[in-house]
């Protein structure tokens, strides 16, 4: 049974909520902001959740092109680390980044196709006008593989997407 955290039922809620916004959603200006997303909690993610930007102490710059790739496309991470993941947008289109699992990841992908012009606007994803940069700020406190990309219609499929990999925290040893 879903529950109202169910990432596809928040989506599509999120999504039937902003049918008169839809038009301008994917714009010049990339995603919008909806007025209630900054009145949720942070919500706790396979991959981490969002990160108090006071505790940043390493900020990672992710270029992104035309070429459909990020650079670096591969990242890692200790559990535990709050990092600021600085998109940076080399191209002369719209490109995106968000976190997830692949599966998750691939799934809004699809949707994505079917609605080009979704509205969302999550801490795990910046959205990035050509020429501009867009900050991540996430606290990845659970080890495991996961990934990001770039989800606009075209790009995932293009192999616009990176891995990060997660290592679990150092366990203290006992005698």
């Amino acid at each position: 049974m879903a529950t109202p955290t169910d990432p596809l039922r928040r989506a599509l809620l999120a999504g039937l909520s902003a049918l008169p916004l839809l038009a301008s959603a994917h714009g010049p200006q990339g995603h919008t902001t909806h007025p209630r997303a900054a009145a949720l909690p942070p919500e706790q993610k396979p991959w981490g959740i969002a990160g108090d930007p006071a505790r940043v102490r390493r900020t990672i710059e992710i270029r992104m092109g035309d070429d459909m790739r990020f650079r670096p496309n591969r990242l890692t991470v200790r559990e535990g680390e709050t990092l600021r993941l600085r998109a940076v947008n080399r191209g002369r289109v719209m490109h995106e980044i968000v976190i997830g699992t692949p599966e998750e990841l691939a799934a809004h992908a699809e949707l994505m196709k079917k609605h080009p012009g979704m509205e969302h606007d999550e801490p795990h994803m910046a959205h990035v006008p050509p020429g501009q940069r867009g900050d991540i700020v996430w606290h990845f406190n659970r080890p495991g593989d996961f990934a990001f990309a770039c989800l606009i219609a075209g790009h995932f499929e293009a192999g616009m997407v990176g891995r990060i990999r997660v290592e679990p925290a150092a366990q203290e040893k006992t005698p």
